[in-house]
């Protein structure tokens, strides 16, 4: 080969942008990998939905709901929007290794996160709204 042809070769071989994480073990099929893409991205498509939550929360929720439990909520789900994203990426680089190494894929973290998040956001929201409707 000419000395072209190994630096395109050694090119195609370096770790380039890839986190440390995904350097090394064994290449997995491009359909799990992409199918753990499209996870990711659900999951931050769900943290976008909680910020756009939030802002109606804070925007359109008037005097229906007390500014006293309105802007603390509305912090809550912004606070939860952050985390579901950062837990997201940490779980699709974490099932990346999972997949490289033929390990057992991780525990979703995630799920939790956001079934707890949900659940006492509207326990609050729903206090509020029957305290709102009975005064």
């Amino acid at each position: 080969m000419t000395e072209q042809g190994d630096a395109d070769e050694q090119d195609l071989d370096a770790p380039g942008w890839r986190p440390r994480a995904l350097r090394d073990g064994q290449e997995p099929d491009p359909r799990f990998t992409l199918a753990n893409e499209r996870t990711f991205l659900a999951w931050i498509r769900t943290s976008l939905g909680l910020v756009a939550g939030a802002v109606a929360l804070e925007a359109f929720a008037g005097d229906e709901i007390p500014a006293i439990v309105r802007t603390p909520v509305a912090c809550i789900l912004l606070v939860l929007a952050a985390l579901l994203a950062v837990v997201s990426f940490r779980r699709w680089i974490r099932i990346e290794v999972s997949m490289r190494h033929k390990q057992p894929l991780p525990v979703p973290q995630a799920s939790i996160l956001l079934v707890l998040g949900i659940a006492i956001g509207s326990v609050v929201l729903i206090v509020a709204i029957l305290a709102g409707a009975v005064s």
